[in-house]
């Protein structure tokens, strides 16, 4: 049975498990604690029968949402938890009078790109060298609401 709720301290081991699996500079248990105690952020994960299976993160100042973190384990793709995640991801960052969202993403992820236009974020630019390991240009997205999505 799936669930998307918000990250909770117990759940960080688990997360930074499947963020060392998939990233090459991976976030510290540290880091997702720090942003999980900044109430102004919001961090979910997806669980699956007590696992997690996928996770989203969001920091939200002045009615912009940053995405910092989109990540579902490799056992668990295809099936929808990219999506679930970021509909309510960015549902609960209306709640707090988000309106424009941003994020980056490697200009090589073409599943994840296509996950973020699926969802109406549009390519606005890009960050030349923005990754290391390997170095490699991100494509900077965004997706504005105005009385709902303008793609």
């Amino acid at each position: 049975m799936r669930n998307i709720r918000k990250m909770e301290a117990p759940d960080v081991s688990q997360v930074e498990a499947i963020e060392k699996q998939l990233f090459s500079l991976p976030w510290s248990e540290k880091s997702f604690l720090d942003a999980l105690s900044a109430p102004e952020n919001i961090y979910l994960v997806c669980e699956e029968d007590g696992v997690i299976a996928g996770y989203c993160g969001m920091w939200t100042v002045f009615g912009e949402g940053n995405v910092t973190n989109m990540a579902v384990h490799p056992d668990f793709r295809r099936r929808g938890i990219g999506e679930a995640l970021m509909s309510e991801m960015e549902r609960q960052a209306l709640q707090k009078n988000v309106t424009i969202f941003f994020l980056e993403v490697r200009e090589s992820n073409s599943a994840a790109r296509n996950l973020y236009e699926k969802a109406g974020y549009r390519g606005i630019g890009v960050r030349k060298r923005f990754y290391e390991r390997p170095v490699e240009d991100a494509v900077v997205m965004s997706k504005i609401y105005r009385e709902g999505p303008i793609c």
